[in-house]
């Protein structure tokens, strides 16, 4: 269980302008900036969970789980990781959580990775019986048997990813942060390591915290969403109530053959190409079976497609509402 009571940190930021009168000047008399990164950020999340942690840059995320894991000390506030005070008891508590940052490498990085993970495997102290057994399922599960013997610099971004997410799980961790874990990965790649994650969180029950700006990750793993904003938390909730807090618009697709149909009352034209046009409904104004029913009248329909607004269409009029 994690427990996030009223945390608060702040970086004291020099700002200078270009030039370089401006950078003597500085020499002498700086002017600094305080921000806020956590302003009093309360949240608590249960053993199993999965949790996306969403946001635009800067907004927090990464702050919040540096202090999770103890990297970093908060100002003020209260954090509890499985009972631990994270930055007070560091060395037990990174026994039980495993990090991924996705622009940063936990392998070194001109030796195998088989060595890297032996390594680690020293660290921990992990047992060689439970070592051996999680190296032989994550070196299936995320398919690492051509990667082991492979310096990381000679690996792609795709391959030392599946690597970088197999070392924090050497050690079977309760809790998993993970901080943008398909950063710069192809489309199976990414499949890959959502698959995963989803498989761990269901045979271990481990804890996965999740921050991304893919949103394709959030809707294949999340069932709660975060959203942190000026270092503030400005919802809580499932994906779907973060979609009805925004819009309840639908989204049709015609492709027709004949007269192009003309825009009723509740529709707005989002796109229109030859024989084609994509239309945002409003169903509290005009049903959908209504709205099909007059696009029928007006020409010959070859197909139609109704969905919800995408996730990435939430989550930026999420961040235009909240001025972020």
């Amino acid at each position: 269980m994690i427990e996030f009571q009223n945390i608060r940190k702040t970086y004291r930021v020099a700002k200078r302008q270009a030039g370089f009168m401006n950078a003597v000047k500085s020499l002498f008399s700086r002017e600094y900036e305080t921000i806020h990164a956590l302003d009093d950020v309360s949240f608590r999340i249960d053993d199993g969970d999965i949790i996306g942690y969403i946001g635009p840059n800067g907004a927090g995320k990464s702050t919040t789980v540096k202090v999770m894991c103890g990297i970093l000390t908060p100002d003020g506030g209260t954090c509890l990781v499985n009972g631990k005070v994270p930055w007070k008891e560091r060395s037990t508590h990174v026994k039980d959580i495993g990090v991924v940052f996705g622009q940063r490498t936990q392998l070194w990085w001109d030796v195998p990775v088989i060595d890297s993970f032996e390594l680690l495997r020293d660290m921990y102290k992990i047992e060689e019986k439970t070592y051996r057994r999680n190296l032989d399922e994550l070196t299936q599960l995320l398919d690492l048997s051509e990667l082991l013997k492979t310096p990381a610099r000679n690996l792609s971004l795709g391959q030392r990813m599946r690597c970088e997410i197999a070392a924090p799980l050497l050690h079977d961790p309760k809790v998993l942060f993970l901080d943008e874990p398909t950063i710069g990965l192809d489309a199976v790649s990414k499949i890959a390591v959502r698959q995963f994650i989803k498989k761990i969180n269901d045979e271990k029950g481990t804890t996965v915290v999740l921050t991304t700006h893919d949103m394709l990750d959030i809707e294949a793993l999340t069932e709660r969403v975060l959203l942190i904003g000026h270092g503030k938390i400005l919802l809580d909730g499932s994906l779907d109530e973060l979609k009805k807090h925004t819009s309840t618009d639908k989204k049709i697709t015609v492709k027709y053959t004949g007269s192009t149909p003309e825009i009723s009352e509740g529709m707005k034209l989002l796109e229109a190409k030859v024989n084609q046009v994509t239309i945002s409904l409003d169903p509290n104004v005009l049903p959908v079976s209504a709205a099909i029913a007059a696009l029928a009248s007006q020409t010959e329909l070859l197909d139609l497609s109704v969905t919800d607004v995408s996730t990435e269409e939430v989550v930026a009029a999420l961040y235009k509402e909240y001025h972020i």
